[in-house]
């Protein structure tokens, strides 16, 4: 039996994704969350083998539980399953172990099929998208990436500074980077770019 817990924050999807995965006679749904955070301590709980998640969701995002999954080095294999067709997701799920990644366009029986073979150990990843993903690299740091973020959250580099714990003319010298990397004019459009292309 493959035990799998459901991490999704739009209920008519969470509940369409638990219904149809307990039909199967191999699969047990042992719960859902509506978001990272409960989804994190349900997995505390009861230690699924497969965690199935979105990647955007309130409080930490699928990524964000698959890294944190990698670091505390728990036995629990992770398949994403999302909306989002951009290649900078994919390649930072796959840099966080993520076995699994499929869009929610897919046939309902592909994901039953990628659980079985994510239990074996083996990838299962949308074919088109992986064949994207190589195209064309992530060029931000880790850093610049939540820097950019935070930038593109409104706040000024002041308030970056305080919260990241940086001087001002460290988020200056991020913000620029940025720019630089993506070849646009500001930061807007370098949030803009990041954004559409999955690397924030």
């Amino acid at each position: 039996m493959i035990r799998i817990v459901l991490a999704e924050d739009q209920a008519m999807v969470r509940g369409a994704l638990s219904a149809l995965l307990g039909l199967e006679p191999d699969i047990e749904v042992l719960g859902t969350a509506a978001d990272g955070e409960a989804a994190w301590r349900l997995l505390q709980q009861v230690r699924p083998d497969i965690l199935v998640t979105d990647i955007e969701m309130p409080g930490l995002t699928g990524l964000e539980l698959a890294q944190r999954i990698a670091r505390q080095q728990l036995p629990i294999k992770v398949v994403i399953v999302t909306t989002f067709a951009r290649t900078g997701f994919l390649r930072r799920a796959l840099d966080a172990g993520v076995l699994g990644y499929l869009l929610k366009d897919a046939p309902a029986d592909h994901l039953a099929d990628a659980l079985r073979r994510v239990q074996r150990g083996a990838r299962a990843i949308d074919p088109q998208l992986a064949l994207d993903a190589w195209s064309q690299a992530d060029p931000l740091t880790d850093r610049e990436r939540r820097v950019l973020r935070l930038a593109g959250e409104g706040k000024t580099a002041g308030e970056i500074a305080t919260e990241l714990g940086l001087s001002h003319g460290t988020v200056r010298n991020y913000l620029s980077e940025c720019i630089g990397k993506l070849g646009v004019a500001n930061r807007i459009e370098a949030y803009r770019l990041a954004r559409q292309k999955g690397w924030l």
